[in-house]
């Protein structure tokens, strides 16, 4: 008896290394199609596996990757990509280990899952980068814009032809995602919603944004929307919203959040995450993932310093910044009906601070500038946007970021309309610039 303890105690790590480390992600297929096996794939090879494989699942839009971790023990990652909700749907039925999302979880999914933890708590819901809704047509359309009630009247069925927008073409042939993408999502929330109307029955439908862009591409009279990383040749529309100028999903736009359709990229995990899931969520979060992120033609989340162009029409002190300071390629935004920093931004500080760091521009350096929304009493909307921009000083101030100014712009150079909440908050931002 004490000899086969012996031998069976000898076997353990001999089976505990046999023991696959296994990952199960399920959702977007925005994320699930490109980004997250090339994140995979990035880790892997950062930790030094070896035998890294990466092979078709057993559905369409469903990837299997294997390898040897640096101590020989086996590694699978399934990811299956069949839309943002499908992803909260195995979370919650214990199929899947995390969540990728191309939109932020709803309140009945925040009421389903609440038994693994606050999903909407900043260790769990982490932004991994962002991305536009891109409006795309054919290469040959002349149409150069549109705005965001236009494209409710197309995408309802209330606009029918090309020659209701000033252009030629016959019929609008209608393109859009599933009903479980998380690009779908957006859009209905972001288009479709604040106008009260609903996606056109006749609209084709899609899982994936690269077959639907490539349809697009081969349709003169077509219209549709993908992520930004999925135009594949199309022609892309600039987009407006409200009294706000009409902008393409240009890199710059999209990481600042200015562009009217911008989104952000989540990844969403359990309290007591498995450790696979957590350290994939970390390298995302890493300068290496992120460089994955603006590789796989999305934008990334890390900051860099961009000129702008003085206009006449700036507010003086805006343009006088704009003549002498460059600014940060990301905007400070807010919870909702708060001034508390979102989890995105609480993230985006520690960026700030270590960009200033490795650039010598920590102590005074660095001027913050808060917009709003409009507010009936006169100064308010001044007072609030200086508010929020002092919030934001305070947080840089914890990370050794000594502020030159604070100042509050109020409701000038809005980015959205102010009729519906959704603009007014993506008007309550605060911006950074640096000289």
């Amino acid at each position: 008896m004490p000899r086969l303890l012996v031998l069976l105690l000898t076997l353990l790590p001999v089976a505990a290394m046999a023991e696959t480390q296994h990952l199960r992600v399920q959702g977007s297929n925005t994320i699930g199609a490109a980004l997250l096996p090339a994140l995979v794939l990035g880790q892997l090879r950062a930790q030094h596996a070896t035998a890294i494989e990466q092979q078709p699942g057993q559905l369409a839009n469903e990837t299997v990757i294997s390898a040897r971790d640096a101590h020989g023990q086996a590694v699978r990652i399934d990811i299956a990509a069949h839309g943002s909700s499908t992803g909260f749907v195995a979370l919650g039925r214990g199929e899947a280990d995390l969540a990728a999302a191309s939109r932020p979880i709803n309140d009945s999914e925040i009421r389903q899952l609440q038994a693994l933890g606050d999903l909407r708590a900043a260790s769990a819901e982490q932004v991994i980068g962002l991305d536009g809704v891109a409006v795309i047509v054919h290469p040959d359309n002349p149409l150069p814009k549109l705005d965001t009630r236009q494209l409710a009247q197309i995408f309802s069925g209330q606009i029918q032809r090309w020659e209701q927008l000033g252009v030629s073409g016959g019929a609008i042939h209608l393109y859009a995602r599933d009903d479980r993408s998380g690009t779908y999502e957006t859009f209905k929330a972001l288009v479709l919603e604040p106008q009260h109307v609903e996606l056109a029955a006749e609209a084709a439908r899609f899982e994936s944004s690269d077959a639907l862009a490539a349809r697009v591409g081969a349709d003169r009279q077509a219209i549709g929307f993908s992520s930004l990383a999925a135009v594949h040749g199309a022609k892309v529309l600039a987009v407006a919203e409200g009294d706000a100028p009409a902008m393409l999903p240009e890199r710059a736009r999209v990481a600042s959040e200015d562009y009217p359709l911008s989104r952000r990229l989540y990844f969403y995990l359990p309290a007591n995450p498995k450790p696979q899931a957590q350290a994939l969520a970390d390298f995302a979060q890493s300068p290496a993932g992120q460089a994955i992120v603006a590789r796989q033609g999305f934008v990334s989340q890390q900051i860099n310093a961009q000129a702008v162009v003085p206009q006449a029409d700036m507010p003086p002190r805006y343009r006088t910044l704009a003549q002498q300071a460059q600014r940060l390629s990301v905007n400070f935004r807010f919870q909702e009906g708060s001034a508390s920093l979102d989890n995105k931004a609480l993230r985006d500080v520690r960026r700030v601070a270590e960009y200033l760091r490795q650039a010598g521009k920590l102590h005074s350096k660095a001027v913050l500038v808060g917009f709003g929304d409009p507010k009936e009493t006169p100064g308010r909307a001044a007072l609030l946007s200086r508010l929020r921009a002092q919030a934001v000083r305070r947080e840089l101030a914890r990370d050794g970021v000594e502020v030159l100014e604070v100042t509050g712009m109020g409701d000038e150079l809005p980015v959205a309309g102010n009729e519906q909440e959704q603009g007014r908050l993506r008007n309550r931002r605060v911006e950074v610039w640096v000289y």
